[in-house]
């Protein structure tokens, strides 16, 4: 694939969305290069006369601002034998996901400037989806030391996290809360107290019990929710709730945001459309972390998309090999991939008439990138010209061993969708075409 950006391309006759504007017309965009030319209705026509610019036919299909995923793992370096930077970022861009923000979970951990500057390095080189990766809260992800966060920002890190580990210690969380509001840092929690989720497979319950699995319970994560409010609000830090999949933890989020906490929060596709019921009989692609929860918890997961309590939807991609999930459910490992099914089960709530299209894409396109302070998810003159093609109401059957994914570890294997990724820019370059 070439890394030089086309000349200029009109891409004409779509219907033109700008979730962060609230455009919605049948128009096009004029790209030149690497960056957006232009955009509006007068480039609505597919026979018009745009010069020496080529002309695509959008053919009616939605263009939109490329879209923005800030929780992936990426599992380079370290465990490339489940996925690399180049799967990861040809399974992004199969999806519309142009920017993505990478987990610190890697081997060696992000705790050092040089691991930041290689993942950020290693993505340009390949020229697919735009990596930008989160350093670690702690050194080596112990939950002890801090890492040092002032330098890992100026290497590149966009915000902090420990990944898949909640920091557990309340004295260490509210010391980088403090300092990262010294320095307007970001702080992202895995809300889950490791004392309570410590041997657990799925949700507590019934049904459970009645497989035999030991649980997670709901307050293992509204515990730490409920802490870490109260230590930003102390602090006066800026904090951030990863993957929340309860009930309580929304009304516990919805009350901090009332009262003046800097607190934002994300979830991830399976928490709206999937339940506990996923787990069937012991399927491991349904085996996450956090663990599906309860329909009720389902359901307010929706309601908190649709009233803004949760600002972003993130894929939380997270591939295994077969090895770690073909293993009795209580031995396997938590995680499933997401990148290329993150904008076909969002538009679900869409369709199902949960939300209005815009309001539906701004969780994966503005909202995601302006939580991250990232220069996406918007059509403006002169940004990076990232776009997102695709057909709303296109049918399709998730196929896990048809995805690009290194790792096929989909919860969403077998679901029927509405909604496919057509053709994805990224700097004036068409990266991926269906």
């Amino acid at each position: 694939m070439s890394l030089k950006p086309q000349g200029r391309v009109v891409y004409a006759n779509a219907r033109l969305l700008d979730p962060a504007t609230g455009l919605d017309v049948i128009g096009g965009v004029l790209t030149d290069g690497e960056k957006i030319a232009d955009f509006g209705v007068e480039f609505a026509s597919p026979s018009g006369a745009y010069g020496d610019a080529t002309i695509v036919d959008c053919d009616g299909a939605c263009l939109c601002p490329g879209l923005v995923d800030i929780r992936v793992q990426l599992r380079e370096p370290g465990d490339e034998h489940k996925s690399t930077l180049k799967t990861a970022g040809e399974s992004a861009t199969s999806g519309g996901v142009t920017s993505m923000v990478c987990l610190p979970n890697t081997n060696p951990v992000i705790d050092d400037m040089s691991v930041v500057e290689f993942v950020a390095r290693r993505a340009r080189l390949l020229g697919l989806s735009k990596v930008y990766p989160y350093g670690a809260v702690t050194r080596g992800l112990e939950g002890r030391d801090m890492a040092e966060m002032g330098m890992l920002a100026e290497s590149g890190a966009v915000a902090f996290t420990d990944g898949t580990r909640a920091v557990a210690s309340a004295k260490v969380m509210r010391k980088a809360l403090t300092y990262a509001r010294n320095f307007d840092l970001l702080i992202v929690q895995h809300p889950e107290e490791p004392s309570l989720a410590d041997g657990g497979a799925m949700n507590s319950g019934d049904l459970a019990i009645r497989m035999g699995l030991p649980g997670i319970p709901a307050v293992a994560e509204t515990i730490m929710v409920a802490r870490d409010v109260r230590l930003a609000e102390d602090t006066g830090g800026r904090l951030h709730f990863g993957h929340i999949s309860t009930a309580e933890s929304i009304d516990i989020i919805r009350r901090a945001k009332e009262r003046g906490v800097k607190v934002t929060c994300d979830t991830a596709p399976p928490y709206f459309s999937l339940n506990e019921l996923a787990v069937g009989e012991y399927r491991t692609f349904a085996k996450l972390s956090p663990p599906l929860r309860s329909e009720e918890d389902r359901q307010a997961i929706i309601e908190g998309i649709k009233d803004g309590v949760i600002d972003v939807v993130a894929s939380d991609h997270a591939p295994e090999d077969e090895d770690s999930k073909r293993l009795p459910f209580a031995q396997a490992a938590f995680g499933g991939v997401g990148l290329e099914t993150l904008l076909a089960i969002t538009l679900e709530l869409y369709h199902n008439g949960h939300m209005s299209l815009l309001d539906c894409l701004k969780t994966i396109t503005c909202n995601p990138a302006d939580l991250i302070g990232l220069p996406a998810g918007k059509l403006e003159k002169g940004a990076a010209a990232d776009l997102c093609l695709f057909d709303p109401v296109r049918g399709w059957k998730i196929d896990a061993d048809q995805l690009s994914s290194k790792s096929k570890n989909s919860p969403f294997d077998g679901r029927l969708a509405q909604g496919r990724c057509l053709r994805t820019v990224v700097d004036g370059r068409t990266v991926f075409e269906l």
